[in-house]
């Protein structure tokens, strides 16, 4: 009797962590996946926090971020449906078993603020992260020492067809959202968003107060000061950092701020409040920007002079990679100053396109998807382009779920249908 609770026990539990894993690898993995260029930049600022920037090739980051997103989706689904026994739960503990620990050195040392372990979509902070990740790391010894008592949700027929459709699914959805744009945008610039609503600071709430602290050297002794206690001209200037004096509202957007790189007037007030539309071609860096689409940027560019709309190029590029870019493009259009994360923020295309509206975004495309001139064969308020093109997020949810379970559904029917005439054929073999 004894023996017969402590089983129930240890099922149960095992049970309970294996599904937990699943459903939080499976997220993990997927949201990864979506933004593989989101996940490639968050894995650079490890590789620099780290100083391994030599040690690595530049196309490492890009591969670890899809990479990583298949492996978390594939090892989630293969403990949903209680497949690869085996390998899952020992590959489940070693990966939490990295990454735990390297958690706890982030979380410690603080070289990034955001682990990125689920995106845009949740972001936790480092000792958030960590925790999490302990609780993880011990459901995943759990499952691996008990794993006798994971169910198989499918026949052994099924389970490699099941393992093979979750590895082409998932590295499918990663190269769709790199060619084309994440199927969910969860970052402040989606396609709906007012720009200039999300810099603002609700009624009622407090900014965040920050607070410039100076380190100077007097007499081979460092010490830090604030500016309510700054010394003589004695003390020698070393560095200077700002902390969060205290913790407050912060808006999403906080760091969108437009220069027009002729004569450096800040626009973004011009450009937000325009009544027009606006296209704004994004690129963070010309010097690595995908240059097939110059043709049609160039009509783009000559369609917004038509119509009276205005167009501008917002880069964080040098001076002299925007005389390449010109002389290599023929562009004609002006070029804008931004922040170089902001780009990277507002879309994941290098480069990419935004059609905004009273500072409300309209629509984003990636350089693979431009509008052509058969698309533009009008004015804007006229043509679907000019609509926002956005769909629910339930609508999104239902879509992408079903590209999944429906596949999956026709496979098992299939099975089911061939298992049974094989059944058929075997009956009448035996009479």
């Amino acid at each position: 009797m004894e023996n017969d609770i402590r089983h129930k026990v240890i099922s149960v539990c095992t049970t309970v962590c294996r599904f937990v894993l699943a459903l939080v690898f499976i997220f993990s993995g997927f949201v990864k996946s979506i933004d593989p260029l989101g996940t490639q930049y968050k894995i650079q600022d490890y590789i620099d926090a780290f100083g391994w920037t030599v040690v690595f090739p530049d196309f490492f980051p890009f591969m670890a971020s899809v990479l990583l997103g298949v492996l978390e989706f594939c090892l989630g689904v293969y403990l949903f449906f209680g497949i690869r026994r085996i390998i899952a739960p020992r590959a489940t503990v070693l990966l939490m078993s990295v990454m735990t620990p390297l958690t706890l050195w982030i979380a410690i040392d603080n070289p990034v603020s955001d682990c990125g372990c689920f995106g845009d979509a949740v972001v936790l902070g480092n000792w958030e992260t960590f925790w999490k990740n302990v609780v993880l790391l011990v459901m995943s010894i759990v499952v691996l020492k008990w794993r006798k008592y994971i169910t198989p949700l499918v026949t052994v027929r099924l389970d490699w067809l099941i393992a093979l459709y979750g590895f082409l699914y998932i590295l499918s959805v990663s190269v769709y959202c790199y060619r084309e744009l994440p199927v969910f945008d969860f970052r402040p610039y989606y396609v709906g968003a007012n720009i200039r609503m999300g810099m603002e600071i609700p009624e009622g709430e407090q900014p965040t107060e920050y607070e410039t602290r100076f380190i100077l050297k007097k007499d081979g002794k460092e010490q830090e000061f604030t500016l309510d206690n700054y010394p003589d001209s004695t003390w020698t200037f070393v560095d200077s950092r700002t902390v969060v004096k205290k913790e407050g509202y912060e808006p999403p957007i906080h760091d969108f701020f437009i220069k027009r790189m002729e004569d450096g007037e800040d626009i973004t007030e011009q450009v937000l409040s325009d009544e027009n539309y606006t296209f704004l071609l994004v690129s963070h860096q010309l010097s690595l920007a995908d240059d097939g689409a110059i043709d049609l940027i160039n009509e783009l560019y000559d369609y917004s002079l038509e119509y009276g709309y205005s167009f501008y190029c917002l880069t964080s590029s040098s001076e002299e990679d925007i005389l390449k870019w010109q002389e290599s493009t023929g562009a004609e259009y002006p070029f804008c100053e931004m922040d170089n994360i902001t780009l990277k923020t507002m879309i994941r295309s290098n480069p990419g396109l935004m059609l905004i509206k009273e500072g409300t975004v309209i629509r984003k495309w990636s350089v693979n998807s431009f509008p052509d001139e058969y698309q533009l064969n009008a004015p804007l308020d006229e043509l679907s382009i000019g609509q926002p093109d956005y769909q629910s997020f339930v609508y999104q949810t239902v879509l992408v779920v079903a590209w999944f379970v429906f596949p999956l559904f026709l496979i098992c029917m299939i099975d089911i249908i061939l298992e049974r005439h094989r059944d058929r054929i075997r009956k009448i073999e035996n009479e």
